[in-house]
């Protein structure tokens, strides 16, 4: 089993539907979240989200992307200049002092309304349709919901009901940080397979994280 905690599983666990861990629920409210962290150390320290692609700010890209999915939208970051980035978005910061991609899920858990739409800061070309997708899947079944792209599962664009907050802490308190034993961790996790995520757009694209100024060339 592969995991690189930002790419997921190459093998994934899939939930038929009517068997979930979980009742099924519907809640009133999602809340979209911008995960703003990483230290952007192959980028010269930059804070990704505001480079551009195209003209426009990674972060506009993804809060523009959630507008149409979520009822409500929060930033997790924990840069002071974080509150000036998008205005009108609450920024919150990490509830626990650990760092990783993990925490951050965790306090998107906790300063979420509802259930959470949670997307990393540096995914130019995500699709509303596809979120929106998402949080239909997530709420029909009462799953987690994890979309699977090239490499595998892709936790970093995801819908997670509130219950898996729970889940999150436990694992925090047990000093794991690892989104990988997170996911195995959850009563219920559905796959939302390559196919059905092909309908919204090309793979590669929908996926791409800018991580290098080679990714930001390419995406521009």
């Amino acid at each position: 089993r592969q995991c690189d905690d930002r790419r997921g599983f190459v093998a994934q666990r899939d939930v038929p539907p009517g068997l979930s861990g979980m009742p099924p629920t519907r809640p009133t409210r999602c809340t979209g979240v911008v995960l703003a962290g990483g230290a952007g150390t192959r980028l010269g320290g930059q804070a990704k989200g505001l480079l551009e692609v195209g003209g426009r700010r990674l972060v506009d890209r993804v809060v523009a992307a959630l507008r149409g999915a979520a009822d409500d939208l929060v930033i997790v970051a924990n840069d002071p200049a974080a509150v000036d980035w998008v205005s009108g978005v609450r920024v919150m910061g990490d509830v626990w002092e650990e760092r990783g991609s993990l925490v951050g899920l965790h306090a998107a858990l906790a300063y979420s309304s509802g259930a959470a739409l949670i997307v990393g800061w540096d995914m130019p070309f995500l699709s509303t349709a596809l979120l929106r997708a998402l949080r239909s899947t997530g709420e029909q079944r009462g799953n987690a919901v994890v979309p699977e792209g090239e490499h595998g599962l892709e936790p970093l664009c995801a819908y997670y009901p509130s219950s898996c907050r729970e889940v999150a802490e436990a694992q925090l308190a047990r000093g794991e940080l690892r989104l990988s034993a997170f996911l195995e961790r959850l009563p219920a996790l559905e796959v939302f397979p390559r196919t059905e995520v092909e309908r919204f757009g090309v793979l590669r694209v929908i996926f791409m994280n800018v991580d290098t100024s080679e990714d930001l060339a390419g995406a521009d």
